[in-house]
């Protein structure tokens, strides 16, 4: 199978991403927060109507730009070339990023996030969250490293 450590990347990391959702939406009432380690680490169920620092907040278009993406790696995965192994990480975390907040998006209008960092005073967000910003730095060892 071509580029298959993209595939178990990208299931694999769909899959924690939804657990985790799952689990907070069974769990948790909107805006619960529960410290896991106080003043440092929260589990704090919110939505995101947006992106990113709920930027484009309520914009309908980005349920399908997580689609479009979803779709365009999982194309250039099946017929585009033979990845590296750090493209193929970095690729397949990107898809399991985009197409979980894309289920959330589609199913419920929102993404929901839930990893407080409060230590660092961040915006809340989520295990696919986590595997976008992974996958962009898989790519970027990918671009400047020559060896597979």
């Amino acid at each position: 199978m071509k580029n298959r450590g993209f595939w178990i990347a990208a299931s694999v990391g769909l899959i924690l991403d939804r657990v985790t959702k799952l689990w907070v939406l069974n769990t948790f009432a909107l805006r619960q927060s529960v410290p896991v380690i106080s003043g440092v680490l929260h589990w704090t169920y919110v939505v995101n109507p947006g992106a990113a620092f709920s930027i484009f907040s309520g914009a309908v278009w980005l349920r399908w730009l997580s689609l479009v993406v979803s779709l365009g790696l999982a194309v250039a995965a099946i017929w585009g070339p033979k990845f590296t192994k750090w493209e193929q990480l970095g690729y397949g975390l990107l898809l399991s990023g985009a197409f979980g907040n894309g289920i959330d998006r589609f199913m419920f209008g929102h993404v929901i996030d839930f990893i407080d960092l409060r230590f660092i005073n961040f915006a809340i967000f989520n295990v696919a969250d986590m595997f976008i910003n992974m996958g962009i730095a898989c790519l970027l060892i990918a671009t400047f490293s020559r060896s597979e």
